[in-house]
């Protein structure tokens, strides 16, 4: 095993092996974690070049995926990445995020609770505070438009059914599913999310728009029951 310091890596590399030379040669494919992060970081600072940066910073992640859930803070308390640095890595994650929320083609279909989880997961990762999303859907199930009705605190964000069936209508909705998001990443429902759900439930009965799910997005690690997100329609709710 090589008694390199972290701190020399780059210094102590061939130059046809380091990062840039290899992207030149090889293309991004042949790049590892580490060297695409350091492509974009471009340089260290004194005592901790840019690639001892990249692999703590992915130590510390424990993946790629798991950067695109980290704020400011998280990047700038490790050493060599600044503001600007995290800013940039903000940017790249944001731009991510934003590429996995792209469909390409015809409208999602999103007319079950997976689907429906798989769609959200890309924009409710990471969230410090809850939102509702109005999911409006034409009478094939598929995505007319999505809405966010509220943004909240930590604790609470839930709307009123005027305001998400307000927007159903604006869009000539068929169909509807409510998403919100819990922050502490366990998806099982609350006292108020029953609440909210029945009087969802009554109201899409009053406009005759029909209430396909209301979803609960969490985390896999943090759901007892091991999913990641709560349908009320799979538990029998609706």
């Amino acid at each position: 095993m090589s008694d390199t310091p972290a701190s020399s890596l780059l210094r102590e590399m061939a130059a046809s092996e380091r990062p840039q030379e290899r992207l030149q040669r090889l293309g991004p494919a042949a790049l590892s974690d580490t060297e695409l992060l350091a492509m974009l970081l471009r340089s260290g600072t004194r005592g901790h070049d840019v690639l001892s940066v990249s692999t703590h910073l992915l130590a510390d992640a424990g993946s790629l995926a798991q950067l695109i859930t980290w704020r400011e803070a998280d990047f700038c308390r490790l050493k060599g990445i600044g503001r600007v640095k995290a800013l940039q890595l903000l940017t790249v994650t944001e731009i991510a995020r934003r590429i996995l929320l792209q469909q390409s083609g015809e409208a999602p279909l999103l007319d079950r609770p997976e689907l429906i989880a798989a769609y959200m997961a890309p924009l409710t990762l990471g969230l410090e505070i809850e939102k509702v999303w109005v999911l409006c859907l034409n009478r094939k199930g598929r995505l007319i438009k999505r809405v966010e009705v509220t943004s909240g605190i930590a604790t609470a964000s839930l709307a009123h059914p005027r305001e998400i069936f307000r927007e159903a209508i604006r869009e000539s909705a068929v169909a509807i599913a409510c998403v919100h998001n819990h922050p502490s990443g366990d998806p099982q429902p609350s006292a108020q999310d029953m609440r909210v759900t029945r009087q969802l439930r009554e109201a899409a009965k009053t406009v005759d728009i029909e209430f396909i799910d209301h979803v609960i997005m969490g985390r896999q690690l943090n759901d007892p029951a091991g999913i990641g997100h709560y349908s009320f329609r799979a538990c029998g709710f609706l």
